[in-house]
């Protein structure tokens, strides 16, 4: 089964990588990351994070990158269209399935599942009903190094952004916060793990409030302009 992984940059789609390619799901060809990019600012949607590190990433997962234009404002009937004719372009390439990191929003599975019926192309969800406060603490102990992107300060302090996703991170959490951020407390990039073939470089930029989330960009760098960021 050849398969796409809708990837966001952040962990809980690398993670969905890393199950899929140690068979959970049985055999399948993973042949691409899909992802959704803000065509007006050059970076991931939601997450915010470069288009240049993101190419980075696929890099150095070793897959090609389908990345899907999206325009700035994106009305969700644009959003169909262009997911829609992209599903459809991966279909005629011999796509069969799409994996997603989905953890346990219902309304977002249903959504997902809606939108696939009819294509010829499965939706899969290899982490479902995983418990999160497990699941975030099995991620870290298998070495995936994420960093917060963005952060919605009505569930976690100004403080959090450019945190590293790490268990002091989560040990510091307010109670009612999602350990892996299901429900949009945080975003992440992922920059290192088990799915890498070797790490991405990067360094802290400046943080700014925008559209209700506070935001950190994310600087591409060479490894040896790194030393000591992502320890």
């Amino acid at each position: 089964m050849k398969v796409l992984i809708a990837w966001s940059s952040g962990k809980d789609s690398a993670w969905c990588l890393y199950v899929l390619q140690q068979g959970v799901m049985g055999r399948a060809e993973i042949v691409g990351l899909l992802t959704t990019v803000n065509e007006v600012y050059a970076r991931v949607s939601m997450h915010a994070v470069r288009v240049e590190l993101l190419k980075a990433q696929a890099q150095a997962v070793g897959l090609p990158l389908w990345t899907v234009p999206l325009p700035y404002p994106c009305s969700n009937e644009e959003y169909q269209d262009l997911m829609g004719q992209a599903v459809v372009g991966a279909r005629e390439q011999g796509i069969e399935a799409i994996a997603f990191g989905d953890l346990y929003l219902e309304d977002v599975r249903s959504y997902r599942e809606k939108m696939m019926r009819g294509t010829g192309i499965k939706p899969l969800f290899p982490l479902w009903r995983m418990p999160t406060y497990l699941l975030a603490r099995d991620m870290i102990d298998h070495g995936v190094k994420a960093r917060l992107t963005c952060v919605d300060p009505q569930a976690l302090h100004a403080h959090f952004i450019g945190r590293e996703f790490d268990r002091s991170f989560l040990d510091e959490l307010p109670s009612g916060v999602d350990p892996c951020g299901e429900k949009g407390e945080f975003h992440t990039f992922a920059y290192d793990g088990p799915m890498f073939r070797t790490p991405v470089f990067f360094r802290s930029g400046e943080s700014v409030h925008r559209e209700g989330l506070i935001f950190i960009d994310l600087i591409p760098e060479l490894p040896e302009h790194t030393v000591g960021e992502q320890g």
